[in-house]
């Protein structure tokens, strides 16, 4: 199954429930310009709606970049006024990414600079190939991250290491984002979404209520207005009233596997 978009590809395998969502303009690196960034929030929406898509991947076609950064010369037009919309724009699309009850993994497949870092730090996780290179380098044009890059590096690597990549626009190769804690895991470009598809995979197989809740209680640490502690209780509660929790109690103490329905 899939969906029409001018700059991304959508495609969804019904058996597996697994979306892979590709950022489509492979002649700009996949630089993220407005009408992309509107195209992954109205795919995201659509992915969400649809029960069919259980898990989702992101990632960039060809093999130099994930999303090498935003479009500059889209940018260097735009009003003050403009660019504010245009980083508000670009954060309620990438808050769909993050507030997602549907895990989200960026298989990152190449440069993910500026926008395109932005973009796999809004999603849950990330796999990185071996040729993958992180940056915000807004500084060097006289900007700064706008679509959450402020935000989301500190809470992923802390406050110290965040502040001098911000600052110094410097590139971090797979394995030192590897060992920042900037992604999940490392691997050769040609297994990259295979493990994706396998990590994801695994993630399917638990109970999906249960997993729709620990985002929901991760994201409420990080939200302005949510007590993380208060939705973790109230979560713990309603997974008590899931006929998941009754057959996962119930496998357990038959010793079989459990078959989850989501209900």
């Amino acid at each position: 199954m899939s969906a029409s978009y001018e700059n991304l590809l959508y495609d969804l395998d019904a058996a597996s429930g697994i979306l892979t969502l590709t950022i489509n303009r492979a002649s700009k690196l996949n630089a993220l310009n407005g009408a992309t960034i509107d195209e992954i929030a109205a795919a995201m929406q659509h992915a969400l709606d649809e029960p069919q898509v259980r898990g989702i991947i992101i990632t960039g076609s060809g093999e130099k970049a994930f999303v090498a950064g935003a479009d500059i010369a889209e940018l260097a037009a735009l009003t003050p006024a403009q660019a504010q919309r245009a980083a508000e724009r670009g954060q309620e699309a990438f808050c769909r990414i993050e507030e997602s009850t549907k895990p989200v993994i960026a298989a990152v497949n190449g440069f993910a600079l500026g926008g395109g870092c932005e973009l796999a730090m809004a999603c849950h996780m990330r796999v990185a190939s071996e040729n993958a290179r992180f940056g915000q380098p807004e500084v060097n044009l006289g900007l700064l991250p706008g679509y959450g890059g402020t935000q989301r590096l500190p809470q992923l690597i802390g406050k110290g290491k965040a502040i001098e990549l911000l600052l110094t626009a410097d590139q971090v190769k797979a394995e030192e984002a590897l060992r920042l804690g900037l992604v999940n895991h490392v691997v050769p470009q040609a297994e990259l979404l295979a493990f994706c598809q396998q990590l994801l995979g695994k993630i399917l197989g638990k109970a999906p209520l249960a997993v729709a809740m620990v985002l929901e209680c991760v994201n409420a640490h990080y939200a302005k207005k949510a007590d993380g502690y208060e939705a973790e209780a109230k979560s713990f509660g309603r997974a008590f009233e899931s006929d998941d929790f009754k057959e996962g109690t119930q496998a357990f103490v038959e010793k079989r596997a459990a078959v989850f329905t989501g209900k």
